[in-house]
């Protein structure tokens, strides 16, 4: 059974940086994209980073871009997301997510999902 973990997140100020780590089991995931994902309250959820499995390539959304840093370590199947230079409008839930269709920023591309981590960034 695939599990997806997510940690990291918590309350920090605008300016400060974290580093969300989402463990991956169940499976290899040498084929796979995993992404990043976030949900604000009262808005859709949205892509922010994805990254391949195999050849380590990303993509990110823009609002993210120079900002955020995905990252993956084979030997610990754990991705993660830096983020540094936290603004007030990073502040969602951010979840995890896994899928086989290539790095892709639709939610339907994605076969499983963590449970989120919530990150807070006050003014």
């Amino acid at each position: 059974q695939v599990q997806l973990v997510e940690s990291g997140g918590g309350l920090v100020q605008a300016g400060d940086s974290l580093r969300l780590s989402c463990a991956a089991s169940g499976r290899t995931f040498s084929t796979w994209t995993m992404a990043w994902f976030r949900q604000a309250p009262g808005k859709e959820r949205e892509f922010v980073a994805a990254i391949g499995w195999a050849y380590g390539n990303t993509y990110y959304a823009d609002f993210v871009k120079g900002r955020f840093t995905i990252s993956k370590d084979n030997a610990k199947n754990t991705v993660y997301l830096r983020m540094n230079s936290l603004k007030p409008e990073d502040t969602a839930v951010y979840y995890c997510a896994a899928g086989r269709r290539g790095i892709l920023t639709t939610r339907g591309a994605y076969d499983y999902w963590g449970q989120g981590t919530q990150v807070t960034v006050s003014s």
